[in-house]
């Protein structure tokens, strides 16, 4: 492959994939790459630099230059930028479903599938995610691509199981609704706007390298295998070529990803501002740089995505040194919380600013977890919490919201049918200020229970996810142990974001000496009681022990002596290190593919020990075979 990069053996099963054009591609790209890195090392310096000093995060001086750009950041703040047009096709998302095109371990044709229920569903749009919710097994990331290609080709394989499925789905819509979903398949699947959610700038590909060994760029891989393979397909067929992107902590990194597009649509002849991005807004940090970030990304930028779990878990992250800042139980810190309901309206009041040609943004509402699968009485407390978020959000300004699981997608679209505009650009909000105030509000707790119930819940679920994910299975249906067999409770469907904010606020609570709100008969503990060493490891011995006598139905039988243990010993590792761990994903992803317990033993002391040394952060794929 040149001189520069390096593919792992098993590429050579992907020359659809892999094919000249994308590799010209790669190797046009790979100078970013140690830019990338660059950019990584100094977000840890960042986070180090404020865990030292005790420092919060604060706004950008006004009159300086958003770096990597010649773009003043006040110049950003009043919308006097060159933004970029809402194309025809993305102005009315009011539902967005989200998952990937492929499962563990799958042939193309059960693999299609996915794509199959994604575009029949009836969604304004679908996340295709090459990132939080898809496995990185073996060449789950590959086939996922591959699924892609496929279903935008609308090859005759594709075809014959979306056939197949829209009489599947419309079976289940004649029982659930009384009606069928899907009147005419072949024309339903034109109605969905395509769109791939890229891997992170903190990740490094599983199947790429450089020629010297050195981890190369995930979202580079993604970007070359997405676009290039399927951008002149999209074009032809009326679609945008749109990405969601995920993780961006500041204005420079999001610079940094503007970079790389324009790069890539260079390389293709394409006209800059072909590709289009939403931004997840995920991090803390990137809410004090919203409108900084909208100029940056212009002229490709056309939204922002609220979500809860990696905010969340930002939040945590940012202020770990604080120890004062202590977050209650999880299910406490819904969208009107303290910090999340600032977060929000920060969101909605930037993408409402206009820049100097009088464009909006579009703003796209958080995930609806719920699956509508369980006992009448928890389906319909569960579709009613669905449809009031759906309601609270369409009310607080969001042009739509994201689901996750297909089932979903004609139970909360109404709510937007009802009122029946497009979007909601151009409601008028308050402009965006830059005080102390916003930036306490930014970091608002507000009361609420911390209770040893809260804390096996997050460790139930930080094991199950840990376990999902080294089985492949990174969007997973999960819920606390204690409520498995109670098909009243609702299975929720979780990716790697569930798992990262779940062992934040473990670690939190250890390490901050967080104080119980509630006693609690069966561990002993009293209200006002610690949340000690002691009692974590017991709680996290009793929550295990659950897991591993779990019927098949809840724990694979074939991970409870491989995975499950792995999960484990890194939550372990995790929440009892005095020196707090960036990512989870960075802990799961050096055992992808390990099943034997004292290598992951080995590799998780390693990892620690790096970043513990100097913050380096082991991302590289550590069983590359050339």
């Amino acid at each position: 492959m040149g001189n520069t990069l390096e593919l792992r053996s098993t590429t050579q099963r992907y020359p659809d994939l892999f094919t000249p054009a994308v590799l010209g591609a790669m190797e046009a790209l790979a100078w970013l790459n140690a830019e990338r890195r660059s950019v990584m090392v100094a977000r840890v310096a960042r986070r180090a630099d404020r865990i030292c000093h005790h420092t919060r995060i604060e706004f950008l001086p006004p009159d300086s230059l958003i770096p990597r750009t010649s773009i003043r950041v006040q110049d950003a703040r009043d919308g006097n930028f060159e933004g970029s047009e809402v194309p025809p096709d993305l102005r009315c998302q009011w539902i967005q479903g989200t998952g990937p095109a492929t499962k563990p371990q799958a042939t193309a044709a059960s693999g299609l599938r996915n794509a199959a229920y994604a575009l029949l569903s009836g969604a304004d749009g679908w996340m295709f995610d090459g990132e939080d919710a898809l496995g990185q097994v073996e060449t789950m990331a590959l086939d996922n691509q591959r699924n892609l290609k496929l279903s935008i080709a609308n090859d005759p394989l594709f075809l014959e199981i979306a056939e197949e499925v829209a009489d599947e789905m419309n079976r289940w819509a004649q029982g659930f609704f009384g009606r069928p979903i899907i009147p005419d398949w072949r024309t339903q699947l034109d109605f969905t706007t395509r769109i791939f959610r890229c891997r992170g700038l903190h990740l490094d590909d599983r199947h790429v390298r450089e020629s010297d060994g050195t981890g190369f760029s995930a979202s580079i891989v993604d970007l070359a295998l997405y676009v290039v393979n399927n951008h002149e397909q999209l074009r032809a067929a009326g679609w945008s070529v749109v990405l969601y992107l995920p993780k961006i902590q500041t204005a420079e990194e999001a610079a940094f990803w503007n970079d790389m597009l324009t790069a890539l649509e260079r390389h293709l002849g394409l006209a800059v501002g072909t590709i289009k991005v939403y931004v997840l807004v995920e991090q803390i940090e990137a809410c004090f740089q919203l409108m900084e970030i909208r100029a940056a990304l212009s002229p490709h930028f056309v939204g922002f995505n609220t979500g809860r779990w990696d905010y969340i878990n930002s939040v945590s992250d940012a202020l770990s040194w604080d120890s004062h800042f202590i977050n209650p139980n999880i299910d406490a810190i819904v969208m009107t919380y303290g910090y999340m309901r600032n977060y929000e309206d920060r969101v909605r009041r930037a993408v409402n600013t206009p820049d100097r040609n009088g464009r909006f943004a579009l703003w796209q509402g958080g995930m609806e977890t719920n699956i509508p699968v369980g006992t009448d009485e928890g389906v319909t407390a569960g579709m009613k919490r669905a449809i009031a978020g759906a309601e609270r959000e369409q009310r607080e300004g969001a042009s739509g919201k994201w689901v996750a699981h297909w089932k979903m997608v004609h139970i909360v679209r109404p709510v937007w049918e009802k009122v029946g505009e497009e979007n909601q650009l151009g409601r008028v909000f308050p402009r965006l200020t830059y005080t102390e105030q916003d930036a306490a509000g930014l970091i608002l707790l507000e009361p609420a229970p911390r209770t040893v119930r809260g804390a096996r819940d997050l460790l139930s679920v930080a094991l199950q996810y840990g376990n999902a994910f080294g089985q492949g299975f990174q969007a997973a249906a999960l819920k606390p142990a204690d409520f498995f067999g109670d098909d009243s409770i609702l299975y929720l469907m979780e990716d790697m974001a569930t798992g990262e904010i779940r062992l934040s606020i473990l670690w939190e609570w250890l390490h901050k000496g967080a104080k119980l709100t509630e006693a609690d008969a069966g561990t002993g503990s009293a209200t006002g009681d610690t949340i000690t060493l002691k009692l974590v490891e017991r709680l996290l011995d009793e929550e295990f022990g659950k897991l591993q006598r779990a019927s098949n139905r809840d724990v694979h039988d074939d991970s409870k002596t491989t995975t499950l243990p792995i999960a484990r010993a890194i939550v372990q590792a995790y929440i009892t290190d005095p020196v707090k761990t960036p990512w989870y994903v960075d802990l799961l992803n050096i055992n992808l593919d390990n099943y034997d317990l004292t290598t992951a033993q080995e590799r998780i002391a390693r990892y620690l020990e790096a970043f513990r040394r100097d913050g380096t952060r082991i991302t590289e794929n550590l069983d590359f075979e050339r």
